[in-house]
């Protein structure tokens, strides 16, 4: 456990990502499972752009691509499954070559009218201060959802899935809520009342909020903007498809990432594993998240509405 080189991609992805949060190396050698030392080399590594050592690569990009559409067509299969179908497609590499490749982080879908939409929100949203952000928007973002589930699956590798809704604001987090149903409109304001609303009031107290919510059906539904407006919340406009304006993506690639040892036997353990770190969330994580979002702001304006990094 001390080179470099025998670093699992998890472990190097967690570390840039932590890394880029601005993580002290101890810190970030606890969450990857790896020596401080081995930190630090890869940090060094990348940060130089010095050429990574060993064998030389034994496949080609369009391998590479061959690979990367098996796994999108079902990020749940094993190792061993992706290299049989790696292989029938005439692709001539090892088990090792095919769990060390690296996946390109899959973005989501955005066609020309959506970047126009993001690149006008952004421009609209770009005065905006960490200050105001800090007082402003309050998101909440239901698990279970396109790329989110896939995501956790995938990585923590838990054959179990829970749908679980959760809230957040530059003063914390507010309570989880585990949902049985399929969500429609009524189940949303239903959670809404006896879930959102305590959260708000201990998250704000009598403070004014807006409120940040996605596009799924359920929140745009008609009955839905009713009840905000009989509640005198006002909901922050959002561009569809655009996970990385939305700060609670990021709080949740946190929890992912502080339960992905974590060896859940069922659904009521896997939801403890995610109550226990959800507690773990501090109010200065959640301040830093909301506090990036002009960085957000400036790197859709930057991509001209196209996928940022964040």
């Amino acid at each position: 456990m001390g080179k470099t080189a025998d670093l699992t991609v998890v472990q190097k992805t967690t570390i840039d990502t932590l890394h880029k949060e601005g993580k002290r190396q101890k810190v970030i050698a606890k969450e990857a499972g790896c020596s401080q030392s081995s930190v630090s080399k890869h940090i060094n590594r990348e940060a130089k752009g010095r050429k990574r050592c060993g064998r030389k690569k034994c496949t080609s990009n369009r391998d590479n691509r061959t690979l990367e559409r098996i796994v999108k067509q079902n990020p749940f299969k094993n190792v061993g499954e992706i290299h049989k179908e790696w292989t029938a497609a005439g692709v001539s590499a090892s088990r090792t070559t095919t769990h060390s490749c690296r996946i390109p982080c899959v973005k989501p879908l955005l066609n020309n009218r959506q970047r126009q939409k993001r690149l006008a929100w952004a421009k609209d949203k770009k005065d905006w201060t960490a200050a105001e952000w800090s007082k402003g928007p309050r998101v909440w973002r239901k698990r279970g959802e396109a790329q989110n589930p896939r995501c956790l699956r995938s990585s923590v590798k838990f054959p179990q899935s829970v749908m679980v809704w959760g809230a957040m604001s530059s003063a914390g987090v507010g309570p989880l809520c585990f949902l049985r149903s399929k969500v429609n409109a009524a189940v949303y304001q239903d959670v809404l009342e006896h879930f959102m609303l305590p959260a708000a009031d201990q998250l704000y107290g009598d403070a004014d909020f807006i409120f940040q919510q996605d596009l799924a059906p359920a929140h745009s539904a008609k009955a839905t903007s009713t009840w905000f407006k009989d509640h005198g919340i006002p909901v922050l406009n959002w561009p569809a498809n655009s996970p990385d304006l939305n700060p609670i993506e990021n709080l949740w690639g946190i929890v992912k990432r502080k339960m992905q040892y974590a060896r859940p036997n069922n659904a009521e353990e896997l939801k403890a594993t995610i109550r226990a770190t959800w507690a773990l969330i501090t109010p200065e994580q959640c301040h830093r998240l909301i506090d990036s979002m002009p960085r957000h702001i400036a790197a859709v304006i930057q991509a001209k509405g196209a996928p940022t990094k964040y």
